[in-house]
């Protein structure tokens, strides 16, 4: 009897896709729950997902039954072996209960590495050369606004902090360097496979001493929360600018808003937010700084390579017992018996 995989949210882009990958090896069904106890309730023996062995999670899905946090992964049945989450970041399902249930979870890294790379490639140029005010002003009727040039700056010979030289940081980096730009990165270890021109950096005070522009790109988990806080910010030069395309919560936002209040920040680049779709009033008080609805992975080529790979890694999972892109924390405890 082929396994079951259920489609948890929604597929927009790769609708023949699912046939392909899935189609001659699983039967796929769709969620139909209204809520998240009816969703619960499903897993139980006789319910209808009682037999799921995968499933596809998508981030709207958590408008109708929330996350999957340690409630949802403990009400699974036990036939649940694997979560193929669409999207880099996983925060929005708690692994750690995964692990503790034996139900393995992967991500897409890749998928989302040149959208979002393009996105803090945005934040970038629009910061240093002040469009988005430009724009506003422009529509306004107003045409410049009066001292621009007095906040502005040429983007060549910038130096460049990449906070996290993953998938996202390198894409990045590559980017930036056509102006040029100098590269430079902390993580938590030297990536080994680096470029030459990305110069490494063990210590991230001095770091952040010779950036003109730090650009975050870590995951979000308990230990990076506030990451960038008040001393990682005022280690910046005085005039810096951050930008953030990776989680809201990773900066000590009332640090920086003080840090943009007093002038050590000249402007910040945001794509994410503590509390989305909430946005803080109090940045939309700053006219020089660029806010974006969390846009990175915005686009349909981007949006499809993500379904495509997490059905990838489902059908890897079915044909040869585990998928590619298992997360970080599972490649640290033993294989379970499955």
């Amino acid at each position: 009897m082929a396994p079951k995989v259920l489609i948890c949210g929604r597929i927009v882009w790769a609708h023949e896709d699912v046939k392909q990958l899935l189609g001659d090896i699983a039967e796929v069904v769709y969620l139909d729950s209204s809520n998240r106890s009816e969703f619960l309730a499903a897993f139980q023996p006789g319910g209808k997902y009682s037999d799921i062995e995968g499933i596809y999670r998508e981030n709207g899905s958590a408008d109708i039954i929330g996350v999957f946090d340690k409630e949802i992964i403990n009400g699974f049945s036990t036939s649940v072996k694997w979560i193929a989450h669409n999207g880099a970041g996983y925060d929005p399902v708690d692994v750690h209960a995964c692990i503790a249930r034996g139900i393995y979870l992967s991500n897409t890294p890749g998928a989302v590495d040149d959208a979002t790379a393009t996105t803090a490639l945005y934040l970038l140029i629009s910061t240093l050369r002040q469009y988005a005010i430009a724009e506003r002003s422009l529509r306004a009727g107003q045409w410049k606004p009066s001292g621009l040039s007095t906040k502005t700056h040429d983007i060549t010979g910038r130096t460049l902090a990449i906070l996290g030289l993953g998938g996202i940081g390198l894409r990045f980096a590559e980017l930036a360097r056509a102006f040029p730009m100098r590269i430079i990165y902390h993580s938590r270890h030297k990536v080994q496979d680096a470029p030459d021109w990305c110069e490494y950096f063990e210590n991230v005070d001095e770091m952040l001493a010779q950036a003109d522009v730090l650009s975050v790109h870590v995951p979000l988990r308990a230990e990076t929360v506030g990451l960038v806080g008040e001393k990682m910010i005022r280690a910046l030069k005085p005039g810096s600018i951050i930008i953030n395309t990776a989680r809201g919560k990773v900066i000590d936002e009332e640090a920086m808003i003080r840090a943009l209040e007093d002038g050590h920040l000249a402007s910040v680049g945001l794509d994410v937010f503590p509390n989305e779709p909430e946005v803080n009033p109090r940045l939309l008080e700053f006219p020089y700084i660029t806010l974006l609805p969390h846009m990175g992975t915005e686009n349909q080529d981007s949006q499809r390579k993500m379904e495509v790979r997490a059905l990838q890694n489902l059908r890897d999972y079915f044909i040869t017992g585990m998928g590619k892109d298992l997360v970080l924390e599972w490649k640290n405890v033993k294989k379970p018996s499955l």
